[in-house]
């Protein structure tokens, strides 16, 4: 059957119907795109060392009608999530508080940390964290999502390995299915890119070499 297109759309609208692979992402960008920070990593993701270069980025998942807010610190060598926090508010602290986890009680010398431009990492609290603490920051040109393809590639796998596969009675039930797949993606998922180890495996065998 040929169906004009605002037919289908209007279908899948009236059954509820909505695609799980292609799902609008979220933006923090707001207001003008500032020149706050300039491209230090520009896609060289080598790395010969932890704690050299590290990512961030932040995802939305829709629960029962109400948005969650994930907002998670990527480390380029070993692919282990450093420290993450959820949400219901995509706020400041959201942020502030990943980053807080993840310095405390860490080696940053020369440490690299690379976003977006969205306004969280534009903010002075954010940057004066990174300041203080001697850290590099890297922000990639509005659009080019490649620049951040590690942490797009992990809300990739935790999307099609965990949100798509999954349903959740209540946001507890997700936030609690969450933390279990944060969990089984630092200490349980070997990957081929990590010599067959999880990335925590990976991260211990850098630092003890």
């Amino acid at each position: 059957m040929v169906i004009n297109h605002k037919t289908v759309l209007k279908l899948m609208r009236e059954l509820g119907i909505a695609s799980k692979i292609r799902v609008k992402k979220y933006k923090s960008y707001k207001g003008q795109v500032g020149k706050i920070a300039s491209n230090v990593l520009k896609r060289d993701f080598s790395t010969t060392r932890v704690n050299e270069k590290w990512v961030t980025d932040i995802t939305e998942f829709k629960i029962d009608n109400k948005k969650i807010y994930l907002s998670p610190l990527i480390d380029l060598h070993s692919k282990s999530v450093l420290s993450y926090t959820i949400s219901t508010t995509p706020n400041l602290k959201l942020v502030t508080d990943m980053l807080n986890k993840a310095i405390k009680n860490t080696d940053l010398d020369g440490l690299i940390i690379h976003s977006d431009q969205g306004w969280h990492y534009q903010h002075k609290k954010y940057r004066g964290i990174l300041e203080n603490s001697n850290i590099i920051q890297s922000m990639s040109r509005k659009g080019n999502c490649l620049d951040n393809s590690l942490a797009e590639n992990f809300f990739s796998h935790l999307k099609s390995e965990f949100y798509y596969l999954e349903s959740f009675d209540t946001i507890d039930d997700f936030i609690r299915g969450l933390d279990e797949y944060i969990q089984y993606y630092n200490t349980e998922r070997i990957s081929s890119k990590l010599k067959g180890m999880t990335p925590v495996q990976y991260r211990n065998h850098s630092i003890a070499a």
